[in-house]
């Protein structure tokens, strides 16, 4: 199964890839995660990339591109993968479609998490995260059992310095200007699939599993 989930930052984007990787076994490919690593590093690429992280812009398309198609192309994904974070633009997209349409493969859906901008805002500055292993947390709604210390390893949880608000906003901003138009470019391929992305977490995964358990079935993936 070759999924994409797309929506505004804080959608519950990585909370709901976590789930469907676990259930259907498939890779959770986040850009995020990929940039994070190697933003750890102190060469050219790392260099050239975190300015446009720390300053809540797009990576510019060459880099990110590469950088999926080496990940998809590992014998993890042979099976499937849902992609989290890319595409974000139409370029991405039809970037996308060539790597898969080389491999005699197509994607079988793009889950769409919708959420308003001020849930988003708010989501994200209550957001916590384990530095040593990455897990995501929410003060209200996914709150760790001790505060301030990862349920799955101990670890310490941060606030990331694009959680910040000023930084979610432009993120926002670059968010509406250049992903959005995703939403036409894979309705208009019938792929795309909305989902209330303000529900509760459970219910959330409830509606993913309505839309994934019948692809998982037909074994068209």
């Amino acid at each position: 199964m070759r999924l994409v989930i797309m929506g505004p930052p804080g959608a519950g984007k990585g909370t709901q890839s976590a789930l469907i990787s676990s259930k259907y076994g498939i890779p959770h490919v986040s850009t995020g995660d990929m940039f994070r690593e190697i933003l750890k590093r102190s060469d050219g690429l790392a260099n050239r990339i975190r300015k446009y992280v720390e300053s809540g812009e797009l990576v510019p398309d060459e880099l990110v591109v590469e950088m999926v198609r080496d990940r998809i192309c590992r014998p993890d994904c042979e099976g499937g993968f849902i992609l989290d974070g890319f595409p974000r633009t139409v370029a991405q997209a039809e970037a996308l479609d060539r790597m898969l349409e080389s491999a005699g493969k197509e994607l079988n859906a793009v889950l769409y998490l919708r959420v308003s901008e001020e849930a988003v805002v708010r989501r994200l500055s209550r957001r916590r995260v384990c530095e040593r292993c990455g897990a995501i947390y929410h003060l209200d709604y996914n709150p760790p059992k001790r505060p301030g210390v990862c349920d799955r390893c101990g670890g310490r949880l941060i606030q990331r310095d694009d959680d910040r608000e000023e930084v979610i906003r432009e993120r926002l901003r670059v968010y509406h200007e250049q992903t959005e138009p995703l939403i036409n470019y894979y309705g208009e391929k019938g792929l795309l699939v909305e989902i209330d992305g303000c529900k509760e977490i459970h219910q959330v995964w409830e509606d993913v599993q309505r839309v994934l358990d019948p692809i998982a079935s037909r074994g068209d993936c």
